[in-house]
């Protein structure tokens, strides 16, 4: 089995026109995702979403790469050190 770390995903959506696609992979890594939580900020039109998750590297680099590369959307991976 292949060792797994946790880590925190950070995304900002600035825009909604990609909102269905940022679920759809969201979904797919569905059973690496201990939970998620996400703030619409209304003042400012964006919303923030933190995911949890504990997967391999590789896995969460891949998904945080695939949510960053849609447009309005901006997400980054923070690891845990173990």
């Amino acid at each position: 089995m292949e060792q797994t770390r946790v880590a925190i995903i950070a995304i900002v959506v600035e825009t909604s026109t990609n909102t269905e696609q940022l679920n759809q992979i969201l979904h797919q890594y569905r059973q690496y995702i201990i939970g998620r939580m996400g703030i619409p900020y209304e003042k400012r039109g964006i919303s923030l979403i933190s995911v949890a998750v504990d997967a391999p590297t590789g896995i969460i680099s891949a998904m945080s790469g695939k949510l960053g590369m849609l447009d309005g959307i901006t997400a980054k991976a923070v690891y845990s050190k173990f």
